[in-house]
Protein backbone atom coordinates (compact mmCIF):
# COMPACT_ATOMS: atom_id res chain seq x y z
CA UNK A 1 0.00 0.00 0.00
CA UNK A 2 2.59 2.33 0.57
CA UNK A 3 4.16 2.00 -2.69
CA UNK A 4 0.50 3.18 -4.33
CA UNK A 5 0.79 6.03 -2.52
CA UNK A 6 4.14 6.73 -3.32
CA UNK A 7 3.14 6.39 -6.66
CA UNK A 8 0.41 8.82 -6.78
CA UNK A 9 1.98 11.53 -4.30
CA UNK A 10 4.82 10.88 -7.30
CA UNK A 11 2.07 11.77 -9.93
CA UNK A 12 0.74 15.01 -7.64
CA UNK A 13 4.19 16.22 -7.63
CA UNK A 14 4.90 15.84 -11.66
CA UNK A 15 1.68 18.01 -11.94
CA UNK A 16 3.30 20.62 -11.07
CA UNK A 17 7.20 20.69 -12.36
CA UNK A 18 8.15 21.33 -16.38
CA UNK A 19 8.56 18.87 -18.67
CA UNK A 20 12.62 17.48 -17.14
CA UNK A 21 11.37 17.31 -13.84
CA UNK A 22 8.86 15.52 -14.80
CA UNK A 23 11.10 12.99 -16.90
CA UNK A 24 12.39 12.70 -13.83
CA UNK A 25 9.28 11.62 -11.62
CA UNK A 26 8.84 9.01 -14.69
CA UNK A 27 12.24 7.38 -13.70
CA UNK A 28 11.25 7.16 -10.06
CA UNK A 29 7.81 5.65 -11.00
CA UNK A 30 9.75 3.18 -12.88
CA UNK A 31 11.51 2.40 -9.68
CA UNK A 32 9.17 1.13 -7.80
CA UNK A 33 8.03 -2.11 -6.47
CA UNK A 34 6.65 -4.68 -9.21
CA UNK A 35 3.05 -4.22 -9.02
CA UNK A 36 3.04 -0.96 -8.28
CA UNK A 37 5.56 -0.14 -10.80
CA UNK A 38 3.69 -1.49 -13.62
CA UNK A 39 0.75 -0.19 -12.73
CA UNK A 40 2.19 3.24 -12.70
CA UNK A 41 4.10 2.56 -15.97
CA UNK A 42 0.70 1.52 -17.69
CA UNK A 43 -1.79 4.06 -16.26
CA UNK A 44 -0.25 6.83 -14.21
CA UNK A 45 2.65 7.81 -16.94
CA UNK A 46 0.73 8.31 -19.13
CA UNK A 47 -1.69 10.42 -17.16
CA UNK A 48 1.15 11.99 -16.30
CA UNK A 49 2.45 13.17 -19.58
CA UNK A 50 -1.41 14.45 -20.37
CA UNK A 51 -1.31 16.93 -17.21
CA UNK A 52 2.20 17.95 -18.17
CA UNK A 53 1.86 18.40 -21.57
CA UNK A 54 -1.19 20.00 -22.50
CA UNK A 55 -1.81 21.17 -25.52
CA UNK A 56 -4.00 23.87 -24.64
CA UNK A 57 -1.39 26.00 -22.49
CA UNK A 58 -1.98 29.08 -24.23
CA UNK A 59 -5.68 28.82 -23.59
CA UNK A 60 -4.89 27.63 -20.35
CA UNK A 61 -3.15 30.71 -19.58
CA UNK A 62 -5.82 33.21 -20.92
CA UNK A 63 -8.93 31.66 -18.84
CA UNK A 64 -6.53 31.67 -16.07
CA UNK A 65 -6.27 35.53 -16.35
CA UNK A 66 -9.72 35.96 -16.59
CA UNK A 67 -10.57 34.02 -13.37
CA UNK A 68 -7.75 35.83 -11.69
CA UNK A 69 -8.68 39.30 -13.05
CA UNK A 70 -9.96 42.02 -10.76
CA UNK A 71 -13.06 42.70 -13.13
CA UNK A 72 -13.66 39.03 -13.13
CA UNK A 73 -14.05 39.09 -8.92
CA UNK A 74 -16.21 42.48 -9.47
CA UNK A 75 -18.52 40.69 -11.79
CA UNK A 76 -19.09 37.67 -9.72
CA UNK A 77 -19.85 39.71 -6.60
CA UNK A 78 -22.13 41.83 -8.06
CA UNK A 79 -24.00 38.86 -9.40
CA UNK A 80 -23.72 37.15 -5.88
CA UNK A 81 -25.44 40.25 -4.85
CA UNK A 82 -28.19 40.48 -7.37
CA UNK A 83 -29.37 36.35 -6.64
CA UNK A 84 -29.60 37.27 -3.01
CA UNK A 85 -31.69 40.05 -3.91
CA UNK A 86 -33.92 37.67 -5.85
CA UNK A 87 -33.93 35.27 -3.11
CA UNK A 88 -35.45 37.86 -0.75
CA UNK A 89 -38.03 38.99 -3.69
CA UNK A 90 -38.78 35.20 -3.93
CA UNK A 91 -39.44 34.85 0.65
CA UNK A 92 -42.56 37.55 -0.74
CA UNK A 93 -45.37 35.39 -2.32
CA UNK A 94 -47.38 38.10 -4.13
CA UNK A 95 -44.36 39.66 -5.62
CA UNK A 96 -43.15 35.86 -6.28
CA UNK A 97 -46.29 35.09 -8.12
CA UNK A 98 -46.27 38.82 -10.13
CA UNK A 99 -42.58 38.33 -11.46
CA UNK A 100 -42.72 34.20 -11.94
CA UNK A 101 -41.00 34.25 -15.05
CA UNK A 102 -38.55 37.02 -14.17
CA UNK A 103 -37.46 34.33 -11.15
CA UNK A 104 -37.35 31.66 -12.86
CA UNK A 105 -35.15 33.07 -15.93
CA UNK A 106 -32.64 34.21 -13.50
CA UNK A 107 -32.38 31.46 -11.35
CA UNK A 108 -31.35 29.88 -14.93
CA UNK A 109 -29.12 32.23 -15.67
CA UNK A 110 -27.60 32.05 -12.29
CA UNK A 111 -26.87 28.59 -12.46
CA UNK A 112 -25.58 28.92 -15.23
CA UNK A 113 -23.14 31.24 -14.66
CA UNK A 114 -22.14 29.22 -11.07
CA UNK A 115 -21.71 26.22 -13.57
CA UNK A 116 -19.56 28.02 -15.57
CA UNK A 117 -17.46 29.55 -13.17
CA UNK A 118 -16.63 25.67 -11.68
CA UNK A 119 -16.22 24.72 -15.44
CA UNK A 120 -13.34 27.35 -15.92
CA UNK A 121 -11.36 27.28 -12.42
CA UNK A 122 -11.16 23.44 -12.59
CA UNK A 123 -10.20 23.58 -16.68
CA UNK A 124 -7.29 26.08 -15.70
CA UNK A 125 -6.06 23.37 -12.90
CA UNK A 126 -7.93 20.56 -12.40
CA UNK A 127 -5.52 18.77 -9.83
CA UNK A 128 -5.15 21.65 -7.55
CA UNK A 129 -8.86 22.72 -7.53
CA UNK A 130 -9.81 20.09 -5.01
CA UNK A 131 -7.16 21.02 -2.43
CA UNK A 132 -8.52 24.62 -1.98
CA UNK A 133 -11.65 24.66 0.95
CA UNK A 134 -13.03 27.46 -0.38
CA UNK A 135 -13.48 25.77 -3.56
CA UNK A 136 -15.10 22.93 -2.19
CA UNK A 137 -16.99 25.28 -0.66
CA UNK A 138 -18.33 26.84 -4.10
CA UNK A 139 -18.90 22.93 -5.07
CA UNK A 140 -21.32 22.29 -1.93
CA UNK A 141 -23.03 25.47 -2.86
CA UNK A 142 -23.63 24.10 -6.44
CA UNK A 143 -24.35 20.88 -5.37
CA UNK A 144 -27.23 22.72 -3.32
CA UNK A 145 -28.30 24.88 -5.66
CA UNK A 146 -29.04 21.58 -7.92
CA UNK A 147 -31.24 19.76 -4.58
CA UNK A 148 -34.77 21.22 -5.01
CA UNK A 149 -34.88 20.30 -8.78
CA UNK A 150 -33.65 16.89 -7.90
CA UNK A 151 -36.34 16.35 -5.41
CA UNK A 152 -39.10 17.84 -7.66
CA UNK A 153 -37.85 15.91 -10.44
CA UNK A 154 -37.82 12.22 -8.31
CA UNK A 155 -40.16 12.92 -5.39
CA UNK A 156 -42.78 15.45 -7.07
CA UNK A 157 -43.66 19.33 -5.90
CA UNK A 158 -45.64 17.70 -2.84
CA UNK A 159 -42.42 16.42 -1.10
CA UNK A 160 -42.54 17.44 2.56
CA UNK A 161 -39.01 18.12 3.05
CA UNK A 162 -38.91 20.18 -0.10
CA UNK A 163 -39.14 23.54 1.70
CA UNK A 164 -36.17 22.56 3.87
CA UNK A 165 -34.21 22.18 0.26
CA UNK A 166 -35.26 25.61 -0.87
CA UNK A 167 -34.73 27.09 2.37
CA UNK A 168 -31.38 26.30 2.21
CA UNK A 169 -30.41 28.44 -0.99
CA UNK A 170 -29.77 31.29 1.24
CA UNK A 171 -26.27 29.88 1.78
CA UNK A 172 -25.34 30.77 -2.26
CA UNK A 173 -24.62 33.94 -0.58
CA UNK A 174 -21.40 32.25 0.97
CA UNK A 175 -19.67 32.38 -2.58
CA UNK A 176 -18.71 35.96 -1.52
CA UNK A 177 -16.41 34.70 0.78
CA UNK A 178 -14.53 33.36 -2.09
CA UNK A 179 -13.59 36.96 -3.34
CA UNK A 180 -13.49 38.92 -0.19
CA UNK A 181 -9.69 38.48 1.31
CA UNK A 182 -11.14 40.32 4.48
CA UNK A 183 -14.03 37.51 5.29
CA UNK A 184 -11.14 35.36 4.74
CA UNK A 185 -9.05 36.63 7.18
CA UNK A 186 -12.19 36.73 9.37
CA UNK A 187 -12.66 33.04 9.00
CA UNK A 188 -8.67 32.41 9.36
CA UNK A 189 -8.89 33.65 12.76
CA UNK A 190 -11.91 32.04 13.69
CA UNK A 191 -10.16 28.71 12.80
CA UNK A 192 -7.08 29.44 14.36
CA UNK A 193 -9.26 30.28 17.90
CA UNK A 194 -10.73 26.59 17.20
CA UNK A 195 -8.71 24.98 19.79
CA UNK A 196 -8.54 27.53 22.41
CA UNK A 197 -12.42 27.95 22.23
CA UNK A 198 -12.96 24.67 22.72
CA UNK A 199 -10.98 24.35 25.79
CA UNK A 200 -13.12 27.40 27.08
CA UNK A 201 -16.28 25.87 25.88
CA UNK A 202 -15.08 22.39 27.75
CA UNK A 203 -14.46 24.61 30.88
CA UNK A 204 -18.27 26.33 30.57
CA UNK A 205 -19.69 22.77 30.01
CA UNK A 206 -17.81 21.19 33.56
CA UNK A 207 -18.99 24.54 35.35
CA UNK A 208 -22.37 24.17 34.25
CA UNK A 209 -22.66 20.30 34.73
CA UNK A 210 -21.36 20.97 38.45
CA UNK A 211 -23.84 23.94 38.79
CA UNK A 212 -26.83 21.99 37.39
CA UNK A 213 -26.28 18.35 39.61
CA UNK A 214 -26.13 21.31 42.62
CA UNK A 215 -29.07 23.41 41.52
CA UNK A 216 -31.22 20.09 40.91
CA UNK A 217 -30.21 18.72 44.37
CA UNK A 218 -31.09 22.55 46.07
CA UNK A 219 -33.98 23.87 44.05
CA UNK A 220 -35.35 20.95 42.17
CA UNK A 221 -37.28 19.07 45.28
CA UNK A 222 -40.94 18.35 43.39
CA UNK A 223 -42.71 19.55 47.04
CA UNK A 224 -40.93 22.76 47.91
CA UNK A 225 -38.81 23.41 44.75
CA UNK A 226 -38.61 24.63 41.30
CA UNK A 227 -39.33 22.03 38.86
CA UNK A 228 -40.26 24.28 36.21
CA UNK A 229 -36.84 25.20 36.22
CA UNK A 230 -34.52 22.46 38.07
CA UNK A 231 -36.68 19.63 37.89
CA UNK A 232 -34.08 17.38 35.76
CA UNK A 233 -30.82 17.68 34.54
CA UNK A 234 -31.74 19.60 31.10
CA UNK A 235 -33.86 22.19 32.10
CA UNK A 236 -31.19 22.96 34.65
CA UNK A 237 -28.80 22.95 31.86
CA UNK A 238 -31.28 25.64 30.06
CA UNK A 239 -31.84 27.38 33.02
CA UNK A 240 -28.19 27.97 33.83
CA UNK A 241 -27.78 28.79 29.85
CA UNK A 242 -29.98 31.87 30.19
CA UNK A 243 -27.69 32.94 33.81
CA UNK A 244 -24.31 32.46 31.91
CA UNK A 245 -25.92 35.04 28.92
CA UNK A 246 -27.73 37.23 32.17
CA UNK A 247 -30.83 37.29 30.11
CA UNK A 248 -34.19 37.23 31.99
CA UNK A 249 -31.97 36.14 35.36
CA UNK A 250 -33.77 38.33 37.50
CA UNK A 251 -37.02 36.35 36.76
CA UNK A 252 -35.87 33.12 37.43
CA UNK A 253 -34.08 34.78 40.79
CA UNK A 254 -37.91 36.24 41.21
CA UNK A 255 -39.43 33.00 41.47
CA UNK A 256 -36.69 31.33 43.69
CA UNK A 257 -37.72 33.85 45.90
CA UNK A 258 -41.28 33.05 46.12
CA UNK A 259 -40.64 29.68 47.12
CA UNK A 260 -38.24 31.08 49.86
CA UNK A 261 -35.20 28.74 48.53
CA UNK A 262 -31.96 29.30 51.22
CA UNK A 263 -28.82 30.47 49.09
CA UNK A 264 -30.60 30.53 45.78
CA UNK A 265 -29.27 34.51 45.64
CA UNK A 266 -25.64 33.06 46.54
CA UNK A 267 -26.00 30.25 43.99
CA UNK A 268 -27.10 32.68 41.29
CA UNK A 269 -24.74 35.31 41.76
CA UNK A 270 -21.33 32.95 42.11
CA UNK A 271 -22.36 30.94 38.74
CA UNK A 272 -23.03 34.34 36.51
CA UNK A 273 -19.85 35.98 38.30
CA UNK A 274 -17.81 32.51 37.14
CA UNK A 275 -19.98 31.87 33.52
CA UNK A 276 -20.69 35.60 32.24
CA UNK A 277 -18.03 37.36 33.83
CA UNK A 278 -14.91 34.92 33.00
CA UNK A 279 -15.42 32.55 31.05
CA UNK A 280 -17.61 34.30 28.57
CA UNK A 281 -14.94 37.28 28.25
CA UNK A 282 -12.08 34.77 27.97
CA UNK A 283 -13.81 33.61 24.97
CA UNK A 284 -14.03 37.21 23.69
CA UNK A 285 -10.65 38.12 24.68
CA UNK A 286 -9.40 34.80 22.61
CA UNK A 287 -11.39 36.42 19.35
CA UNK A 288 -10.05 39.33 19.58
CA UNK A 289 -6.30 38.38 19.96
CA UNK A 290 -6.68 35.63 17.31
CA UNK A 291 -8.21 38.57 15.19
CA UNK A 292 -5.60 40.85 15.37
CA UNK A 293 -3.28 38.60 14.39
CA UNK A 294 -4.24 37.76 11.70
CA UNK A 295 -5.01 41.24 10.47
CA UNK A 296 -1.60 41.88 11.01
CA UNK A 297 -0.63 38.76 8.70
CA UNK A 298 -2.92 40.03 5.95
CA UNK A 299 -2.04 43.50 6.08
CA UNK A 300 1.88 42.11 6.39
CA UNK A 301 0.63 39.83 2.79
CA UNK A 302 -0.68 42.82 1.24
CA UNK A 303 2.66 44.76 1.83
CA UNK A 304 4.36 41.98 0.20
CA UNK A 305 2.16 41.76 -2.77
CA UNK A 306 2.27 45.70 -3.14
CA UNK A 307 6.11 45.20 -3.02
CA UNK A 308 6.23 43.18 -5.63
CA UNK A 309 3.63 45.01 -8.23
CA UNK A 310 6.11 47.33 -7.89
CA UNK A 311 9.06 45.48 -8.46
CA UNK A 312 7.21 44.27 -11.82
CA UNK A 313 6.09 47.60 -12.91
CA UNK A 314 9.80 48.73 -12.26
CA UNK A 315 11.10 45.91 -14.29
CA UNK A 316 9.55 46.82 -16.87
CA UNK A 317 9.99 50.12 -16.66
CA UNK A 318 13.80 49.52 -17.09
CA UNK A 319 13.39 47.40 -19.65
CA UNK A 320 11.58 49.44 -21.72
CA UNK A 321 13.87 52.46 -21.43
CA UNK A 322 17.12 49.80 -21.90
CA UNK A 323 15.21 48.98 -25.62
CA UNK A 324 15.13 52.86 -26.54
CA UNK A 325 18.37 53.63 -25.33
CA UNK A 326 19.84 50.43 -27.17
CA UNK A 327 17.18 51.69 -30.54
CA UNK A 328 18.97 54.91 -30.22
CA UNK A 329 21.98 53.72 -30.42
CA UNK A 330 22.24 51.33 -33.37
CA UNK A 331 20.23 54.41 -34.59
CA UNK A 332 23.48 56.91 -33.65
CA UNK A 333 25.69 53.75 -35.04
CA UNK A 334 23.62 53.90 -38.88
CA UNK A 335 24.84 57.59 -38.80
CA UNK A 336 21.17 58.91 -38.52
CA UNK A 337 22.14 61.66 -35.72
CA UNK A 338 25.24 63.93 -36.31
CA UNK A 339 26.30 64.25 -32.96
CA UNK A 340 25.85 62.60 -29.68
CA UNK A 341 23.75 65.54 -28.26
CA UNK A 342 21.08 65.55 -30.48
CA UNK A 343 20.53 61.35 -30.03
CA UNK A 344 20.34 62.98 -26.25
CA UNK A 345 17.80 65.34 -27.19
CA UNK A 346 15.90 62.76 -29.79
CA UNK A 347 15.88 60.48 -26.23
CA UNK A 348 14.66 63.10 -24.01
CA UNK A 349 11.07 63.47 -26.68
CA UNK A 350 10.56 60.01 -26.01
CA UNK A 351 10.16 60.60 -21.98
CA UNK A 352 6.72 61.89 -20.34
CA UNK A 353 6.25 63.55 -17.27
CA UNK A 354 4.00 60.61 -15.84
CA UNK A 355 7.49 57.87 -16.21
CA UNK A 356 7.95 56.86 -12.68
CA UNK A 357 11.79 57.51 -11.80
CA UNK A 358 13.47 54.19 -11.02
CA UNK A 359 15.98 55.03 -8.41
CA UNK A 360 18.75 52.00 -8.62
CA UNK A 361 21.72 54.84 -8.02
CA UNK A 362 23.14 55.02 -4.47
CA UNK A 363 23.18 59.14 -5.71
CA UNK A 364 19.29 58.79 -5.90
CA UNK A 365 18.42 57.42 -2.70
CA UNK A 366 15.96 59.04 -0.07
CA UNK A 367 18.84 58.13 2.82
CA UNK A 368 21.74 59.58 0.88
CA UNK A 369 19.80 62.62 -0.39
CA UNK A 370 18.84 63.68 3.43
CA UNK A 371 22.79 63.50 4.46
CA UNK A 372 23.63 64.92 1.54
CA UNK A 373 21.52 67.61 1.96
CA UNK A 374 22.25 68.08 5.88
CA UNK A 375 26.19 68.40 4.86
CA UNK A 376 25.42 71.29 2.69
CA UNK A 377 23.80 72.93 5.26
CA UNK A 378 26.82 72.62 7.49
CA UNK A 379 29.00 73.74 4.47
CA UNK A 380 26.94 76.75 4.11
CA UNK A 381 27.02 77.99 8.19
CA UNK A 382 30.87 77.06 7.48
CA UNK A 383 31.45 79.37 4.76
CA UNK A 384 29.44 82.28 6.49
CA UNK A 385 31.59 81.54 9.52
CA UNK A 386 34.88 81.73 7.24
CA UNK A 387 32.96 85.03 5.45
CA UNK A 388 32.79 86.63 9.23
CA UNK A 389 36.10 85.88 9.53
CA UNK A 390 37.89 87.16 6.85
CA UNK A 391 35.57 90.55 7.40
CA UNK A 392 37.68 90.58 10.61
CA UNK A 393 40.92 89.84 9.21
CA UNK A 394 40.34 92.97 6.38
CA UNK A 395 38.99 95.20 9.23
CA UNK A 396 42.54 94.91 11.16
CA UNK A 397 45.07 95.24 7.92
CA UNK A 398 42.60 98.00 7.33
CA UNK A 399 43.35 100.00 10.42
CA UNK A 400 47.31 98.39 9.91
CA UNK A 401 47.41 100.42 6.89
CA UNK A 402 46.06 103.22 8.60
CA UNK A 403 48.92 103.67 10.92
CA UNK A 404 51.31 102.92 9.04
CA UNK A 405 51.81 106.68 7.81
CA UNK A 406 52.36 107.92 11.07
CA UNK A 407 54.41 105.46 12.19
CA UNK A 408 57.01 106.59 9.17
CA UNK A 409 56.64 109.82 9.70
CA UNK A 410 57.45 109.52 13.60
CA UNK A 411 60.62 107.13 12.38
CA UNK A 412 61.40 109.81 10.07
CA UNK A 413 61.48 113.09 12.38
CA UNK A 414 63.28 110.84 15.17
CA UNK A 415 66.31 110.62 12.75
CA UNK A 416 66.36 114.10 11.44
CA UNK A 417 66.58 115.04 15.30
CA UNK A 418 69.24 112.59 15.57
CA UNK A 419 70.92 114.00 12.57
Amino acid sequence: MAAWGQGINVLLASSRTRSSAAQNKVHALENLPSVAGKFCCKIIVPLLQLFDRRKDAQCQEFVKRVIMSHLFKIIMISIVSVNAFFVVLWTDYNTRYNLFTLCEVSELIFVSIYSSEFCMKLYVDPINYWKDGYNLLDIIIIIIIFIPYSLRKFKGKHYPYLNIADGIQSLRILKLITYSRGIRTLITAVGQTAYTVASVIILLFVLMFIFAILGFCLFGVPDRGDPNNWGNLAVAFFTLFSLATVDGWTDLQEQLDNRNLALSRAFTIIFILLASFVFLSMFVGVMIIHTEDSIKKFERELMVERHVTLMEEKQVIVKRQQEEVSRLMQTQKKGDYKSFSELVENFKKTLRHTDPMVLDDFGTSLPFIDVYLSTLDNQDTTICKLQELYCEIAHVLSLMLEDLPQKKQSQSSEKATEQ
